[in-house]
Order: structure tokens, then C-alpha cells, then sequence
């Protein structure tokens, strides 16, 4: 009984944001409901994609509905980590060091275009998105709960940046892309903002206390031993595919799992089914995968071979 109720509360706080935040973004149900799903996991999202699809005004309606704290650093060649983290200062009337906190200090962090800034300044996220905490001049500090950054990046784009290395995107839990609206949701965007030219400002449904109560909630949904080992298998086999590099991390496993339980509670259920794994592998392993010279040279992408893995990895079935 007791996961049942978890799983009621969980489904009804996801539709109460959604339908908050498309007060705000016309379309973009999926991605939403993503971004949901990686929160509830403590995970943070890569968004990939051209400048004006969505992707800052997502950020913003998802902190205001959530009831979070929103920061946003604008990633520059010339930002330094202390832009990020913070700095101590020499207060000179209490003749005392101070501590000036950054934006990371924020719940749901928007670093915007992030591959703008130089590899040291990304490394500043590293402890962060990991470990939750930062450390500065030695000193270890918490961060506050929930955490959640959303990074954004130009695909298109690439002079004057610094593409992430392997270690900052194995800690994104998914990469997502909004692409254009369709010529629908294009129209009634144009019809929303016929007359509004201040931003629209949310009420939040819920507060950060629920959030972090519902995260711990979650991982009490049920995963069956052939479900952990689909899990494996999928990770398994893009280790040994011959495409790539370098396959899908541990990280990317447990990823893969925690997901699936915020799906299975977003759905309705106390159990994780087949499904809610693979809905969640094209967002959860391809950016993790690092191809081969020779796959590279043949155009093979990342996201194609994910889906092949997919394809001919064996789904389980019930017993």
C-alpha cells in the first residue's frame, strides 16, 4: 500500500507541473516530462539545439512550477570557476574573510551555452553534479536539494568552443533535443504572444521539501532481476560494439534504472516494465558513446547506434 500511495503522489505532481509549465511552452510535452523524470532521479539534462527553440524559457517555467531557486551563468571564453562557485573576499570592517557564494548555489542552474567556456571552468561543475557539494580554497560546502542543472549547447555552431570532454557528459543523465515546433504549435505561439511582451511569471504547484520527499520515495519501485539485467545488457553490449570506442559507463546503467522508476511512478505504477527502459535509452546512452575513427569517417552518429543496440539486445519477458 505504502508504494502505491508514493506512486499516486508522484503521478499527480508530474501532471500538476506539466500542465503549469505549457502555460508557458506550447508543445514540448515529452521533453517536459523528461526533464521531470531526470529531476526526480537528482539527474541533470544536456539540451542540444539550435538558439531560440525553447530551450532558456523551459528552464525558467520549470523552476517557477517547481518552486525552486533559478541561476543562470552565461558560459564565455573568459568565465572563470569563481564565476561559477564563488569567491572568498577580504571583508575589511570585520577584518574577516568572507565567502561570496556563485550561482551553482541555486536549485535548477541554467548554464547556457556551455561549451563556450573553457574545459577549466567546466571542470567547476564536476564536483557538483556528482557529489552535490562544491570545494573552494579547501573548504567543502553542501548544495541545496533538489539540484539540477540544465546546460545548454549550439550543435551547429562550433568556432570559439570547447567541445566537453567524456567525464562532463557521463554526468548529464540524458541529452535532449526540442527541435523546431510543428507548424500548429508555431501558429499558436504567435497567437500567445500576439500581445504579451513581459514574461509570464508561474505559481509553483509544489516546493523543493516535496521534491526531495518524492526522490526518496521513488527508489522504493520494484525492479524485477530480468529487468536489472536488460539494464546490463544493453550497457554490455555497447561496450562490445564494434562502432564505438568507448561504450555505455556504470553511470549510465544506474541512470537507466533510477529513470525507469520515475517513469514507472509517472505512469502510475509500483513496477518497472521493459518499456520504461527502452523509452529512456535514445535520452540516457547515446551521448555517453564515443565512436571509432572508422564509424566516424562512415557518418554513423551515436544515436543511430544506440538504437541498433537496442534493437537486437533481447527484451525480457514475463514469466
Amino acid at each position: 500500500m505504502r508504494n502505491k500511495d508514493q506512486v499516486k503522489t508522484a503521478k499527480e505532481l508530474v501532471i500538476g507541473i506539466k500542465d503549469r509549465v505549457a502555460q508557458s511552452i506550447i508543445g514540448k510535452e515529452n521533453d517536459i516530462q523528461l526533464a521531470i523524470v531526470a529531476l526526480l532521479c537528482r539527474g541533470h539534462i544536456l539540451i542540444e539545439d539550435v538558439p531560440g527553440t525553447g530551450k532558456t524559457a523551459m528552464a525558467k517555467a520549470l523552476a517557477q512550477s517547481l518552486g525552486c531557486t533559478f541561476k543562470r551563468i552565461q558560459f564565455t571564453p573568459d568565465l572563470m570557476p569563481s564565476d561559477v562557485l564563488g569567491v572568498n573576499f577580504y571583508n575589511q570592517k570585520l577584518s574577516e574573510f568572507e565567502f561570496m557564494s556563485g550561482p551553482i548555489f541555486g536549485q535548477m542552474l541554467l548554464a547556457d551555452e556551455i561549451n563556450r567556456a573553457t574545459p577549466r571552468t567546466q571542470s567547476a561543475l564536476l564536483e557538483a553534479m556528482q557529489e552535490n557539494q562544491v570545494s573552494v580554497d579547501g573548504e567543502t560546502m553542501p548544495l541545496s536539494s533538489p539540484f539540477m542543472v540544465l546546460a545548454t549547447q549550439n550543435p551547429v555552431e562550433m568556432e570559439g568552443t570547447f567541445p566537453l570532454p567524456e567525464a562532463q557528459l557521463d554526468r548529464f543523465m540524458m541529452r535532449i533535443q526540442l527541435g523546431y515546433p510543428t507548424a500548429t504549435e508555431e501558429s499558436n505561439i504567435l497567437l500567445k504572444f500576439h500581445d504579451e511582451f513581459d514574461p509570464i511569471t508561474l505559481d509553483p504547484v509544489t516546493y523543493p521539501e516535496e521534491i526531495v520527499k518524492i526522490q526518496r520515495e521513488i527508489t522504493g519501485i520494484k525492479v524485477d532481476n530480468i529487468i536489472r539485467q536488460y539494464i546490463v545488457n544493453i550497457a554490455q553490449a555497447s561496450r562490445d560494439n564494434q562502432s564505438l570506442q568507448l561504450g555505455a559507463s556504470p553511470r549510465a546503467s544506474i541512470a537507466l534504472y533510477r529513470g525507469a522508476q520515475a517513469v514507472a511512478a509517472i505512469e502510475g505504477r509500483d513496477f518497472v516494465l521493459p518499456d520504461d527502459v527502452k523509452q529512456l535509452v535514445p535520452y540516457v546512452i547515446p551521448h555517453r558513446l564515443v565512436l571509432t575513427s572508422n564509424a566516424r569517417l562512415r557518418g554513423r552518429k551515436d544515436d543511430e547506434i544506440a538504437q541498433e543496440i537496442l534493437s537486437y539486445v533481447d527484451v525480457p519477458i514475463e514469466r
